[in-house]
């Protein structure tokens, strides 16, 4: 069997599962990334050639050896020759692991000549990279290392990563313990019998290749993870004790049993506690398909409200994270026009942008007094309170907006039990009958349309690309809407 590097990242990304290990081991059905995923995919490519070309002569040992069994020898060759870096090196290195034998293979990006020895350096997109951040990325490159010293015989002069910011971060060298540790838990994957069990989640899903097949089996069978507030730890304890879906959690728990159980929480365990009520609720109304109301919702009085959204980009596909759209419009008794402020493209369009949308801010303040901001989830405060600190607010107009945002998300959460998986909103709209216009929408799919707006000098293409942004987010300003006006008339 033949175990990578790359299968250390599988079981980790987008976020750790060991059923996505099994099922490519297994060659299932897997869909091919989204616009979104290929365009990471290229700006991860464009930043390993910027830095491959800052490095001086290099050679490329795939171009060298075209052939896959060939490019080990090679780069043993390169690395006798003292060739002073050398481009997508490879090792392959026989060991045993977990009592079988396998072959070990890994493809650092770059080893840079220094001194009498090498230092193995790989890039990296992410912005932070240590045990805490990308703990995968660790494991990688000192499965690089270690590769290196069993087939190279001396050990690497350093390990390092070139991250998203462009500095160099150093990764301590450990004689490759944990990294054969990681990947002797990925061969005991590889070996199971059957599907190792892996509970569904809406985020640790998401863009996930095998997303359509996991959940579509979770919602046939109910499954228990499906169950608000059922975290990862505690499904895979209930699902140990053989209740596997959401009646077994039902009939098989009352509250004060549920609060005592112990699931795992980190390095630690800890008991369910007063959660208990609230999933075993949640598991009822899952089950019926009823919802439940809980309370009257606890909206403000107010003739008019904006609906406020921002679309962003985060840190990794840009130099900071940036808001490139500032979505709001009114809705009441005396509804306003949807106002997309957007950035500009230029060096000075983030700030532009905040500008504008300051200004825009202000004439709903002059029309329409204190009126409410209503949002969904904390993006927004978190990200205005951010671009005050970046830009300042030099007329006070963002610390007003600030105090009459009204995040609805937990609102909703408080007042009515929905027989939902999530309460995303693009699971909530379409609960409350809301129905959108775009073929193709999303987060994702819109970050994916603005990178090609910014990357085109077609004004035409970028005018549509844009057009499309504005009219997914005025749609997403409808839906909350629709989400605030089911909810008012609760």
């Amino acid at each position: 069997m033949k175990l990578t590097a790359s299968d250390i990242v599988s079981l980790y990304r987008p976020e750790p599962c060991q059923l996505r290990v099994y099922l490519r081991e297994h060659h299932a059905a897997e869909s091919e990334a989204g616009a979104y995923g290929e365009i990471i995919q290229r700006l991860g490519r464009l930043h390993e050639q910027s830095h491959l070309a800052s490095l001086g002569a290099y050679e490329d040992i795939s171009e060298v050896e075209p052939e896959p069994e060939q490019q080990a020898a090679r780069t043993l060759e390169a690395i006798r020759a003292r060739v002073p870096v050398i481009y997508q090196a490879e090792f392959r290195v026989q060991a045993t692991i977990g009592g079988t034998g396998v072959e070990v293979v890994g493809r650092p990006d770059y080893l840079i000549l220094d001194g009498n020895g090498y230092v193995i350096r790989d890039s990296k997109l992410s912005r932070q990279v240590d045990e805490k951040h990308h703990e995968e990325i660790v494991l990688q490159v000192q499965l690089y290392g270690w590769l290196y010293e069993r087939a190279v015989g001396t050990s690497a002069k350093r390990l390092e990563v070139h991250t998203g910011t462009g500095a160099i971060a150093e990764v301590p060298c450990d004689g490759g313990t944990a990294a054969l540790a990681k990947l002797a838990e990925v061969l005991a994957i590889k070996q199971m019998a059957t599907e190792p069990y892996e509970p569904v989640g809406w985020s640790k899903c998401g863009t996930c290749g095998f997303n359509d097949t996991c959940w579509t089996r979770a919602l046939e069978q109910q499954d228990v993870s499906l169950v608000m507030d059922v975290d990862q730890g505690l499904a895979r304890q209930l699902h140990s004790e053989g209740i596997c879906t959401a009646a077994e959690l039902v009939s098989g728990y009352d509250a004060n049993r549920l609060s005592e159980l112990k699931r795992p929480w980190g390095v630690k365990q800890q008991k369910v506690g007063k959660k208990a009520d609230r999933i075993l609720l949640n598991a009822e109304v899952l089950t019926t398909k009823q919802e439940r109301l809980l309370a009257s919702p606890a909206l403000p009085a107010s003739e008019n409200f904006v609906m406020f959204d921002l679309e962003g980009l985060p840190p990794q596909v840009d130099d900071l994270e940036k808001i490139y759209l500032w979505g709001m419009q009114v809705y009441g008794k005396n509804p306003g026009e949807f106002m997309g402020v957007t950035s500009g493209f230029g060096a000075d369009g983030d700030r532009d942008g905040w500008n504008k949308f300051l200004e825009a801010a202000n004439a709903i303040f002059d029309e329409y007094g204190d009126i409410p901001f209503v949002h969904w989830a904390i993006y927004e405060r978190v990200h205005i309170e951010m671009y005050v600190q970046r830009h300042g607010d030099p007329t006070g107009v963002a610390a007003r907006v600030l105090r009459n945002l009204l995040d609805l998300l937990p609102i909703t959460k408080a007042s009515v039990i929905l027989p939902l998986p999530s309460y995303s909103l693009k699971v909530v709209e379409q609960y409350v009958g809301f129905k959108r216009t775009q073929d193709e929408y999303g987060g994702s799919w819109s970050m994916a349309q603005y990178i090609l707006a910014t990357e085109t000098n077609d004004e035409v293409k970028r005018d549509s690309l844009m057009a499309q942004i504005l009219k997914y987010n005025s749609e997403d300003l409808a839906a909350t809407w629709a989400v605030f006006d089911w909810l008012r008339k609760k």
